[in-house]
């Protein structure tokens, strides 16, 4: 009975509340009429006193004139709506209710119970305020200690506010679509421009804007992966209605894009669900916010590549990809931009020559900006919109493997190769990749026996830019030579049903075979004469089907030569490279661990595209409603338990691990275009930058390529001087030791 009766007084004051805003908002209507009345005895006055001037507004200026009861009206709707607005903000996230007497009613499970009830039952307005008011009071939970004796009823218990927060998460946006006459589900921007017109509208704007700046808030407090996954699952329900309330759609875009590439465990799939929700849903409005922020968040992430972020790096390009396939015409837009820059920094390179501006090109962010636009004209090669980006895509990426021809950044060259071979596959183009190839095989690293030993196994996805040591090992000559074979014979095979197969074939196996006769290495040897073989094969296929062909090589049928085969993939080369994509992935599984972590929890991604279906499973509402129930955390508990300095020290400790360990994965060091053996320098001057074309590349220093720093460097001349006196005391005591004796 206790409890009711506090459910009824608090219903009570709200009541009062209400009555008091309405007579607040009745005296601007009373005083607008007055003002209304005034103006047209004063038009009266004016006809009969002046009537040549009247005549002359009527002819000039007629607005002027027709002033009517409906205008009055529209000012006081306007008036309203502008009180209304006030009033939303003093209800938003950020504002504390300062009128409010104190008091210390508490809010106990039997009042939330009774205001649940109630709305399932009759869906009393007053109880959804009222828990919509304590819902405030849950989100705000700890922010400002100082100011508890100004607020009415408080939160004492975790399972208080896990009541309140499940009910509202779960619910609210029903009761929201019910109170303002929407469908139970769906909609898009349109809907809600045209609400915004209807008295229903205004009447509860006031309670979506509460629901989601409390949200957003308490969303920001969070610390438990599920937990956060659970309430962005649900508010991707009511994404619709952040059409009315610009600001708040900026900063749940925000806040998307920071678990969508800080977050563990699948906080990244929600995150980029919700995303991909709102882009579709309202279109133009955070279509340009969400494509710049979620290149931006790619960027930051794809620093440095190992073992363990290959395959997260993979998945944050696929949602990049999917998420432009939204609106592929401002995509293009977006993508052209930023190719672009692109350019412009090889462009630099490629002018001023110095170490500085090579070192913007050959680091992981610029190339795996290339992979991701790669990917994405790849992904929507058939539509008219991106293929337009593939040819300067293909520009840049040659550029890139040309800009340095040293032996050391056979991986990156590599790399460009593999771009280049899935543009051509993808688009139907031929782009000539194989001299990129041959030039390798030329070169004396590839061509002598190994020096240096066996060596370690490389994998070259990982890496740039390999040591001088491990140049003249075997196993990097081992990878590079199987890597050549495999690239070539990819693109070959794109061609391999091809009228002009022969042509296009003689100069590669002819310098093969120049290759077989001048390299030392027996093993080298059997692999390409192997390739030969099968090049050899495939143009006798291609030979003895042209012989029956009556078109000339202009015409169009010549594109359907041999479709039936190439369905099929009957061709020598076809089965060939089948092989040798098995023995490639084997490869690289030997060098992977079985599983890779995807943020900071071990939660296991692939390379596997994100689901296209829109609708959640009813186990993962079940999980976050377990996560609440089950727990005890209340919003700035985590803030409270541990002192700001102890997060600072961890936080330091936890960058400097990664990027050490980032660091001896790759590191650009000095750029070499002669061969590798001589030590030959490059100029230091400086680089005209065009800052327009860097925007994006520039948030780092030269600083971070820096395999050390100048305070570790510092702590370790301190250590060795220690060690250094440590030394010499104890040899000083074992002389005494010996004198003494």
């Amino acid at each position: 009975m206790g409890a009711k009766n506090k459910a009824r007084n608090l219903d009570h004051e709200i009541r009062d509340e209400e009555m008091e805003e309405q007579d607040e908002t009745s005296r601007p209507v009373s005083k607008s009429k007055k003002v209304a009345k005034e103006h047209k005895e004063q038009l009266q006055r004016l006809q009969e006193k002046d009537p040549e001037f009247f005549k002359f507004l009527q002819e000039h200026d007629k607005e002027l004139l027709e002033f009517d009861d409906d205008d009055i009206d529209d000012d006081v709707e306007t008036d309203m709506e502008d009180a209304e607005m006030q009033e939303d903000e003093d209800v938003g996230p950020d504002m504390e209710d300062e009128e409010e007497k104190p008091s210390k009613n508490v809010i106990t499970t039997e009042m939330v119970d009774s205001w649940c009830n109630s709305i399932r039952e009759n869906g009393q307005l007053g109880a959804v305020r009222s828990l919509m008011k304590a819902f405030r009071i849950a989100c705000h939970y700890g922010d400002d200690a100082g100011e508890e004796s100004s607020v009415k009823f408080r939160i004492m218990s975790s399972s208080v506010f896990n009541k309140i927060m499940l009910f509202v998460l779960s619910e609210m946006d029903g009761i929201l679509r019910k109170l303002l006459k929407l469908p139970s589900s769906g909609g898009k921007k349109e809907t809600i421009t045209d609400l915004m017109h209807t008295k229903q509208w205004k009447k509860y704007n006031h309670l979506v804007k509460s629901y989601l700046g409390n949200s957003l808030h308490v969303l920001n407090q969070m610390t438990d992966t599920e937990m956060i996954s659970f309430t962005l699952r649900r508010l991707k329900f009511s994404s619709l209605f952040l059409a009315a309330f610009p600001s708040l759609l900026r900063k749940y875009v925000k806040v998307a894009l920071h678990f969508w590439g800080t977050g563990g465990g699948a906080l990244p799939v929600v995150a980029f669900l919700f995303l991909r929700d709102l882009c579709i849903r309202l279109g133009s409005d955070c279509l340009d916010d969400c494509f710049k922020g979620i290149y931006k968040a790619y960027i930051l992430n794809c620093h440095f590549i190992n073992a363990v972020k290959l395959q997260h790096i993979q998945f944050l390009s696929n949602c990049v990809v999917e998420l432009l396939g939204v609106d592929l015409p401002s995509a293009y837009q977006h993508a052209f931009v930023f190719i672009r820059q692109l350019a412009m920094i090889l462009r630099d390179a490629f002018n001023v020559k110095t170490k500085e501006a090579f070192r913007k090109v050959y680091e992981w962010k610029f190339i795996n900006c290339l992979e991701l636009w790669t990917g994405a004209v790849c992904a929507y090669s058939s539509e008219a919109d991106m293929k337009p980006l593939a040819y300067p895509l293909t520009q840049i990426i040659s550029g890139v493997a040309r800009l340095v021809p040293t032996a050391r950044y056979f991986p990156l060259r590599l790399r460009c190769v593999r771009m280049l071979n899935r543009i051509a596959a993808s688009t139907g183009t031929f782009i000539p990749v194989s001299m990129l190839l041959l030039d390798m095989l030329e070169m004396k690293e590839l061509n002598r026996p190994p020096s240096g030993g066996v060596g370690k196994a490389v994998d070259l996805r990982t890496v740039l830019k390999v040591s001088k040591p491990t140049l003249k090992t075997r196993a990097f000559q081992e990878a590079c030579v199987y890597s050549v074979v495999e690239e070539l014979a990819e693109h070959l095979a794109q061609w391999s049903y091809s009228v002009a197969f022969f042509e296009l074939s003689f100069i590669p196996s002819v310098r093969l075979r120049d290759f077989c006769k001048s390299t030392k290495v027996e093993r080298f040897r059997k692999e390409m004469r192997q390739l030969i073989r099968q090049i050899d094969a495939n143009s006798e296929f291609t030979n003895e089907h042209r012989m029956s062909i009556t078109f000339q090589p202009n015409d169009l049928s010549a594109s359907f030569f041999l479709e039936a085969e190439k369905k099929a993939g009957s061709s020598p080369l076809s089965r060939y490279v089948a092989i040798l994509r098995q023995r490639a992935r084997q490869r690289n599984d030997s060098l992977m661990e079985s599983s890779v972590l995807v943020g900071e929890k071990a939660s296991v991604f692939g390379s596997k595209k994100l689901p296209a279906r829109d609708n959640e499973d009813d186990s993962a509402d079940e999980q976050g409603a377990t996560v609440f129930s089950s727990s005890s955390w209340l919003p700035g508990s985590a803030s409270k338990d541990k002192p700001p300095k102890e997060e600072k020290k961890k936080k330091k400790r936890r960058m400097t691990q990664q990027e050490e360990v980032a660091l001896e994965e790759d590191i650009v060091e000095d750029l070499v275009l002669s061969s590798d053996e001589e030590d030959g320098s490059m100029s230091d001057a400086p680089a005209d930058e065009d800052g327009s074309a860097s925007d994006v590349f520039s948030s780092d220093k030269d600083d971070d390529l820096k395999p050390v720093s100048p305070r570790e460097q510092t702590k370790k001349r301190k250590l060795k001087n220690l060690a250094k006196k440590n030394v010499k005391s104890h040899a000083k005591q074992s002389k005494k030791r010996k004198r003494a004796n």
